[in-house]
């Protein structure tokens, strides 16, 4: 059985003069978990307190080995949790010179999902709808500030500082995600980034176990997801396993000095992913990738010490259990320890049969990014990872397809190429695929505004082949170029008090941005009930003179897609694609619910799309 770490948050101030603050992560676990061999990892204010002694009382619960590092502050403790074990308090004592310090850490019964499902997993059936939660809504103004937290900013004016969005304005607006086809929710992360700037974005952990409290905390965490699942929608959480925020107590305490990678000067990584896996490959090249600092306030963590990869592996377990978590977006994937991720998804996996993770890959080719996931190769490491954020049928797919002229290798060629290359995939349709993200320009902005891109690209994003993401604000036509990466993060409009533009309820937007939402709406809530776009097989014909068409099929339904990536109007001649059509008698489009007679040659638009159900 794996070992995990466990951190508990206790005070206790025992009868004599001595006093000290004890921490365990977790705050605690359950019984019944696959996972029952612990690793408590424990904390204290006492340099010497790795020297006392411990005593643990409970029915069905037994202490092993105790294991010290080369900070005294810090000890380990093996816990076995037997199947006879029930819920409630776990007596620890801590016995030094004087009276023994007593902590408490909790048993619980396991989650029951509020009445429904967690740890669901997610399928190509689901619509994924990402956004920052500083950013949505603010529906408690009451913590826009927390005292005593490092960043006390508070100025929409600015694209860098925090601007009061939260959980509860988030809940507020569930009904209008649906409105949108969507069923699962990714937000950047909602753990405590207690750091003195740029807070808003959330990717600087400082404590694994405090839900950010300007979103709401832990308790508000739990509403939102019983609040998804009652709506039979999913909770994805964004995990960060490569490195901290520079305040979080493994930079300013660390229990040995192997905690952290360390290096003689600051040595960044090199954001270069093919030493990982070039036969070519220098040593020392493959340690600055995975070795290297994200950036200098984001410490690296050390995968490769077996007590921090505890800590790790428990904590993502522990997040799953505690919150209902459904599915997993990894975070800089690419800069883990590769062996560290395969334990670390397979624990996940054990414990939840149906758990999906996708990671972060943000790499320049469809071999490199195959090999961060399950794929075909006969190479000495094999991934686990289920799928991965699916940056090649973005920035070398349908972004060249929306912005290029058509060529023999590109524009909407490129599309075909990258799509043409899933052979190297176990599973294609597991990839996350999207037009932008938090890091990304707009695809609004990338495509200089058009709003018949616009419109194609989330077509595309509705109908190809994976699980479609889509960014928030993509479906109100937001701009922004990410540099820097703060106009790329701007706010919903409508999620706060007295903003003139509400998209929530359409007060204020354009015809073009309302008519791109009404897509989204109509495309999403028919894909929904569409097994070809959510489970179907893909066709696609080579591209011609700017043409694309592709197909997805199931023995109940077919959908034809057609692209005309050109400047001028094309002619659609159904019989050139009697593969899939030649049983059909007529094409009704998904989205105007016009109706054309397979023996019609129609003329499609320039940039123009038709997403077609072909019927008898």
């Amino acid at each position: 059985m794996n070992k995990i770490v466990i951190i508990l948050l206790v005070t206790f101030i025992s009868a004599s003069s001595f006093s000290q603050s004890i921490r365990l992560y977790p705050t605690n676990w359950w019984v019944g978990m696959k996972m029952n061999h612990v690793q408590i990892l424990v904390h204290s204010d006492d340099s010497g307190f790795s020297k006392q002694k411990v005593r643990l009382s409970y029915p069905g619960v037994t202490l092993g080995e105790k294991h010290v590092f080369e900070n005294g502050k810090y000890m380990a403790l093996d816990v076995t949790i037997s199947g006879e074990a029930k819920p409630g308090l776990v007596n620890i004592e801590f016995v030094g010179n004087g009276t023994p310090t007593k902590v408490q850490w909790e048993l619980k019964s396991r989650r029951k999902g509020n009445g429904t499902e967690y740890a669901q997993g997610l399928t190509s059936s689901d619509f994924i709808y990402f956004l920052m939660p500083d950013r949505f809504s603010n529906g408690d103004p009451s913590n826009d500030r927390v005292a005593g937290m490092r960043d006390q900013s508070l100025n929409r004016d600015s694209i860098f500082l925090r601007h009061g969005g939260d959980m509860q304005g988030i809940i507020n607006h569930l009904d209008y995600l649906q409105s949108l086809g969507v069923t699962a929710l990714w937000m950047t992360p909602v753990i405590e980034n207690d750091m003195p700037r740029r807070t808003e974005h959330g990717y600087s952990f400082t404590d694994h176990y405090t839900i950010e409290p300007r979103f709401g905390g832990a308790e508000m965490y739990k509403k939102l997801s019983d609040e998804l699942h009652k709506r039979g929608m999913k909770l994805v959480q964004d995990a960060v396993y490569n490195h901290v925020g520079y305040y979080h107590f493994m930079m300013q305490d660390p229990p040995s000095n192997d905690w952290l990678h360390q290096w003689p000067k600051y040595t960044n990584t090199s954001f270069k992913d093919q030493p990982l896996f070039d036969p070519y490959a220098a040593d020392a090249d493959k340690k600055v990738t995975t070795d290297g600092w994200f950036e200098p306030r984001m410490p690296d963590l050390n995968q490769y010490n077996p007590y921090l990869n505890n800590f790790l592996i428990q904590h993502a377990i522990w997040c799953v259990e505690e919150f209902g978590v459904d599915a997993w977006r990894i975070d800089t994937y690419i800069y883990n320890d590769m062996k560290f991720m395969n334990e670390c998804n397979a624990a996940l996996i054990r414990e939840y049969p149906k758990m999906f993770m996708f990671g972060e890959t943000w790499v320049h080719g469809v071999i490199n990014q195959a090999y961060f996931t399950k794929n075909k190769f006969e190479i000495p490491f094999k991934s686990n990872l289920p799928a991965t954020c699916d940056f090649q049928t973005c920035l070398h797919g349908i972004q060249p397809a929306l912005t290029q002229k058509f060529g023999w290798t590109e524009g909407v060629n490129q599309l075909y190429t990258v799509l043409a290359s899933d052979l190297v995939y176990q599973n294609p349709y597991n990839e996350v695929i999207f037009l932008d993200n938090h890091d990304m320009s707009r695809i609004y902005s990338v495509v200089d505004s058009n709003i018949s891109k616009q419109k194609m690209g989330i077509e595309w994003l509705l109908t190809c082949r994976g699980i479609p993401q889509l960014y928030y604000g993509t479906e109100v036509c937001m701009g922004g170029y990410s540099n820097p990466d703060g106009n790329v993060r701007k706010d919903f409009p409508g999620g706060w008090d007295g903003d003139k533009k509400n998209a929530f309820t359409g007060n204020g937007l354009s015809d073009d941005e309302k008519s791109v939402q009404t897509l989204v709406k109509t495309l999403g809530n028919f894909r929904k009930n569409s097994s070809a776009l959510k489970t179907g097989k893909m066709m696609q014909y080579v591209p011609a003179d700017g043409l694309y068409v592709y197909f997805r099929y199931d023995d109940n339904e077919t959908i034809m897609c057609v692209m005309n990536t050109s400047d001028k109007a094309k002619t659609i001649d159904f019989s050139k694609y009697a593969e899939r059509t030649a049983r059909f008698t007529k094409a009704t489009s998904v989205i105007s619910s016009d109706t054309f007679s397979i023996t019609d040659k129609p003329t499609i638009a320039p940039w123009g799309m038709w997403v077609l159900e072909l019927g008898r």
